[in-house]
């Protein structure tokens, strides 16, 4: 139950300063690809402004390819890659061409960021040098997976508003945000939960946020000013010790009280101050 509140106020939180609304039109798109190959099974995650319309994997190539479809001319997306279906050095090609995207490794997922122009059909290649490693300690045969177990699968998600905010990934703000996640909250189970519903939730709207940061720099800036107390706040939780579900919660909830001061208490008194000060 108290993880639950720390999920919607936080979410609340997130959500109300920056946008004020829930968008109607859903552009942040989630696809959950099964790779079935070797007797195993795995889930690749992309979290885009683009849909996945199809993909093929070829295990004798190494090569997963994705073909795509945008309505956008700037396309971004996040893939998230068991390193157990591929790994080693990759190559990428979108449309035939070679193509350089960031990526970040952890023990378990290589995240590749994807950041190309052109709507309509895309073909995007990734081709590693390294297939089905590790496979037998961390994967499940096929035909003993349960759909459980499948989504009990560690999945963690992208910082698009703040990538798009402060114009690189690998901005300190961004950074801090990404260990918050990795170093934090993922290693209890109050946290997991936490990621899984906000992810959810969170990418229903920031690919669309992220577009228009992009296409209109006035909005950008006050995307900055809006969100920056709150990442600033954020980053005193990769300097404390958060080792156990009662920590989780209780630096969450301090932290969410200390956001609503700064944001709607403060102003609040500001305003009643000034109106006051009218009177007489």
């Amino acid at each position: 139950m108290k993880s639950k509140l720390f999920v919607s106020f936080l979410l609340v939180l997130v959500v109300v300063p920056v946008y004020g609304q829930l968008l109607s039109d859903k552009t942040g798109l989630v696809n959950r690809l099964d790779v079935n190959t070797g007797g195993y099974s795995f889930e690749v995650e992309t979290v885009a402004n683009f849909d996945i319309q199809d993909f093929e994997f070829d295990e004798e190539q190494k090569r997963l390819t994705l073909y795509v479809s945008s309505s956008l001319e700037n396309n971004l997306g996040e893939v998230y890659l068991p390193q157990t279906l591929l790994s080693g050095d990759f190559t990428f090609y979108i449309n035939g061409e070679e193509y350089f995207p960031t990526i970040k490794l952890n023990d378990n997922i290589s995240f590749i960021t994807l950041n190309f122009t052109g709507s309509g059909n895309n073909k995007i290649e990734i081709i590693g040098t390294g297939y089905l490693q590790g496979v037998n300690q961390t994967s499940i045969p096929i035909e003993n997976e349960s759909p459980a177990e499948n989504k009990s699968q560690d999945k963690t998600g992208g910082c698009l508003i703040a990538t798009a905010t402060f114009g690189s990934e690998l901005a300190p703000q961004v950074q801090q945000l990404r260990e918050l996640r990795d170093n934090q909250l993922l290693q209890t189970e109050s946290g997991k939960s936490f990621m899984s519903s906000f992810n959810d939730f969170y990418y229903f709207f920031s690919p669309t946020i992220a577009d228009w940061e992009r296409e209109n720099p006035l909005f950008k800036e006050t995307v900055k000013i809006m969100i920056t107390p709150m990442v600033s706040s954020l980053s005193i939780l990769n300097y404390v010790d958060m080792d156990s579900e009662a920590s989780v919660l209780g630096y969450g909830i301090s932290l969410i009280l200390l956001n609503i001061g700064m944001y709607f208490v403060a102003p609040a008194i500001v305003i009643v101050g000034i109106k006051n000060s009218k009177l007489f």
